[in-house]
């Protein structure tokens, strides 16, 4: 399963990671990798008239009040939440 927010669409960040090796050479330069930034995804079931939807939410979205409005039925749930996406695939 991909790790995207089925929401938000937030995916994983590029990004280097540096160690810091306290040399001012040239020679012994601290190495930068490549890494990925993962998003914090978590695992949500939202209960929905038809039933309840399992949806895989970043945290920064679950903790927005418009997801908790959604989630106590103040809002209605979007039709696009309820689709399984594709992932641009």
């Amino acid at each position: 399963m991909a790790r995207v927010c089925q929401v938000s669409g937030k995916r994983a960040n590029n990004a280097k990671h540096i160690r810091h090796r306290h040399s001012g050479q040239w020679k012994f330069r601290a190495p930068k990798k490549n890494r990925l930034q993962h998003a914090n995804l978590q695992m949500v079931t939202v209960k929905t008239p038809t039933g309840n939807v399992r949806l895989k939410i970043a945290t920064s979205v679950l903790k927005s009040p418009e997801f908790a409005a959604v989630q106590c039925g103040l809002k209605p749930i979007p039709k696009a939440w309820l689709k399984k996406s594709t992932y641009g695939i």
